[in-house]
């Protein structure tokens, strides 16, 4: 059997000594070094350094210096840089394999039993020590109590409704025990939003009641308008905004800026545990810098000359216009692909109020014939200048669980099959414009609804309306506002919606097939389904499809297996029931994301894949690694 833990081990490079004589101090910190303010550079970073080999990921060492201007839309984007730092227990590799980076190594027993080993020596941002204190901070002082954390353990530790024995060996060690396999354990810590098991205790003990006056913390909560002082703790953890000034990270960056602000200015961590071959501390860049403004400016802005690394707010159609203007600022434009499943895809409900829908949609004939009325081909050359591939919503081909029949089941356009599938389905009365008749006798019109968010989908669907037209079924889009739009969806109002496919195209074995099957209250297909899964049965309703019943056990049956062989099985099974019922009308893939990178910043590739989960966007190509020539940055 091949475990999680002996893939790693194969594939971890482990921490290499230098000599402190090797370590190269920061110009950006000598004056504080010079006065006191802070340590020496052998004394800040662990003493089991993590030194990176750029080589090996086609990059070169670099310089200090210089500050990185990023653009944005909202105050809450500041989360950005908890993603693009990519500072995780475990992180993945450019080939999606787990590796340690704040742990110095991990060990895996049979995905139940999961040691976590700590660099020594290694610091907060603030200087303080992180230690296996910090972990047993979260377990006992947060995720067990209640006053901080109402719900409680988090689902990912939870197997089967049950927690793991959590275990501190010593000061750098600490163990999670379940009882049975927990195989997301390792993904989830990896994620760009991560399962967070460990906060800086040292910091955060001043707001809770075990360490302080309970009293004087609810004063200083009401001064506040927080409802307790549990609800003050929690403000002032905000982990993944990363916008309290005062709370410690190991991010690569820590925020120096109390909001609300419209700049805020993300200086480097001084105890940051990476350095190069050279013995120089990563970051190289020392601030990176947040500017906020209009979402809709952000292209026009990246266009000026005004930031020197962005794709947020930034779409395909953007392309040609930051393309012109290369000329005339010092940036660069460059096309990653995306990971989505399908950049654009139409969801049935499966659990519409409407008995007539929604017995219409069960039926596996009517999603196919409206899949096989979609020209993809000529939506792929009009919208993305053929750059995308056709596709149902499925894995990419990046993916070591990917097959061509997964892409092209139901996806080939075929006006005379989809016509033949409605005709037997006895939907062949039609009215005067030819549109086919529902068994009450009204028209066949699908009303399409989106968040009225992207114009992108407005000028897909009306590519999708030319072809289900000449199908005999009329389309309709209703745009919305997102949280109206997720709510109509899951009372059954929508019948049907648009939106993007699954989130990760690219997973491994090792990663959770949930997207694929009922799993929560937010699928679009099956919402309600969904959450009587994500509830453990006490919502939502049980699925009616014998298909969608076997999707919940496969996912059960992998949550399970330790195998990866195994895994691999159950997931071409998942992937087979996805294409072969079309529960999701996946459209294209593989899209295509403007990168603008200014001419100066070094080490970012010329090709990459920009994607949430697993990639974190910039995060899984380490944006402590880009550096820049000359002075580097924009001007203040």
């Amino acid at each position: 059997m091949r475990h999680l833990g002996a893939l790693i081990i194969a594939l971890t490079a482990f921490p290499v000594h230098l000599a402190a004589s090797s370590l190269v101090e920061v110009p950006y910190l000598s004056s504080d070094v010079k006065i006191g303010k802070l340590p020496p550079i052998e004394e800040r970073v662990p003493a089991q350094v993590d030194t990176v080999n750029l080589k090996a990921v086609g990059k070169v060492p670099g310089r200090y210096g210089g500050k990185l201007h990023l653009l944005m839309g909202k105050q809450k984007d500041t989360k950005m840089i908890m993603v693009y730092g990519y500072a995780r227990l475990v992180v993945y590799d450019h080939d999606l394999n787990f590796v340690p980076d704040l742990l110095e190594s991990f060990d895996v027993k049979e995905e139940r039993e999961f040691t976590l080993r700590l660099r020594k020596g290694h610091k907060w941002s603030d200087g303080h020590p992180f230690t296996a204190e910090d972990f047993r901070y979260y377990w006992e002082d947060m995720a067990n109590d209640k006053s901080v954390l109402k719900k409680g353990l988090p689902s990912a530790l939870l197997v089967e409704g049950d927690g793991p024995t959590f275990e501190v060996l010593d000061e750098t060690t600490v163990r999670y025990t379940w009882s049975k396999p927990n195989p997301n354990f390792v993904p989830w810590i990896a994620r760009p939003r991560p399962l967070l098991l460990y906060r800086p205790a040292h910091y955060l003990k001043q707001f809770h009641a075990k360490y302080s006056d309970e009293a004087k913390l609810n004063a200083m909560a009401a001064k506040e308008n927080k409802q307790n002082w549990g609800q003050m703790h929690g403000d002032r953890d905000r982990w993944y905004r990363m916008d309290n000034p005062d709370r410690p990270t190991l991010q690569p960056w820590y925020n120096s800026v109390k909001p609300p602000s419209e700049r805020f200015v993300f200086k480097r961590n001084p105890y940051y545990h990476r350095v190069d071959k050279n013995g120089l501390q990563l970051p190289y860049v020392d601030e990176v810098v947040i500017n906020l403004g209009a979402t809709n400016m952000v292209p026009a802005r990246t266009g000026s000359g005004e930031a020197d690394l962005q794709a947020r707010y930034l779409r395909f159609d953007h392309f040609t216009f930051l393309k012109e203007s290369e000329g005339r600022y010092d940036f660069s434009v460059r096309l990653w692909k995306k990971a989505r499943g399908s950049q654009i895809a139409l969801f049935p409900n499966l659990n519409a109020k409407d008995e007539i829908w929604r017995d219409l949609f069960r039926d596996v004939r009517f999603r196919r014939a409206l899949s096989i009325a979609i020209n993809r081909s000529e939506i792929n050359q009009v919208i993305y200048y053929g750059l995308a591939k056709e596709s149902q919503n499925t894995v990419l081909q990046k993916s070591p669980l990917y097959k061509d029949e997964y892409r092209t089941a139901w996806a080939e356009f075929d006006l005379k099959k989809a016509n033949q599938l409605l005709d037997d389905m006895g939907l062949t009365a039609r009215d005067d414009d030819g549109i086919r008749l529902l068994p009450n006798g009204q028209p066949i019109v699908i009303t399409v609804e989106t968040a009225g968010e992207s114009t992108e989908q407005t000028d897909v669907l009306e590519l999708v309306r030319d072809g289900w037209r000449a199908a005999g079924v009329k389309l309709l889009s209703k745009p919305s506002q997102r949280e109206v739009f997720r709510q109509r969806i899951y009372s059954g109002d929508t019948i049907m919606s648009v939106w993007s496919g699954v989130s990760n195209g690219i997973p491994t074995a090792s990663m959770s097939p949930d997207e694929f099957t009922p799993s929560n209250k937010l699928q679009f297909q099956w919402p309600r389904w969904g959450h009587h899964v994500q509830s453990g049965g006490k919502s939502g309703e049980a699925p009616q499809l014998k298909a969608a019943r076997r999707l919940i056990e496969l996912n059960e049956a992998w949550d399970r297996e330790a195998d990866r062989e195994t895994k691999a099985k159950i997931w071409h099974q998942i992937l087979k029931l996805n294409a072969d019922n079309v529960f999701v009308i996946g459209i294209v893939n593989a899209t295509m994301q403007p990168i603008v990178i200014s001419n100066k910043l070094r080490n970012i590739p010329a090709e990459g894949i920009y994607n949430w989960h697993p990639g974190a966007y910039f995060g899984i190509y380490r944006p402590a690694t880009f550096w820049f020539t000359g002075k580097g940055g924009k001007k203040q």
